[in-house]
């Protein structure tokens, strides 16, 4: 039993099936389906938008000169600057030293390049 509360009115649906899906549609007021629908396509098109494949901008970024500091102890790595998106820009991360992995390596971050324009790919281990 399915119950759907439409402006203070509680519609008792038996949907059990495919078919009987169709026949609960028509006990539905048009105006409440067309704002499924939207919700549903607005929820669709939010998706797609995410699997877009990150942010591009025009020219690639100049990445800031500044002074490495010493390692805070000894077998640190160094792990280099990154760049994440915020405010509609890419802005610089300082890179810093870490901790090795265990038969992983660190991968620095690189721009790629193509028709949309310039796009990070972060840095990461592998």
């Amino acid at each position: 039993m399915l119950l759907i509360n439409l402006s203070g009115n509680i519609l008792k649906l038996f949907c059990l099936s495919l078919v009987n899906i169709f026949s609960c549609l028509k006990h539905i007021k048009m105006k409440t389906l067309s704002k499924i629908a939207l919700l549903l396509v607005l929820a669709i098109a939010m998706f797609i938008s995410s699997c877009a494949g990150g942010y591009f901008v025009y020219s690639q970024p100049v990445e800031p000169v500044y002074e490495r500091p010493l390692a805070p102890y000894s077998g640190a790595i160094w792990i280099d600057g990154d760049w994440t998106w915020s405010g509609g820009s890419y802005v610089y991360v300082r890179g810093h030293w870490d901790h090795p992995r265990e038969g992983r390596a660190y991968v620095r971050g690189t721009w790629e390049h193509n028709n949309h324009g310039y796009r990070w790919q972060r840095g990461h281990w592998r």
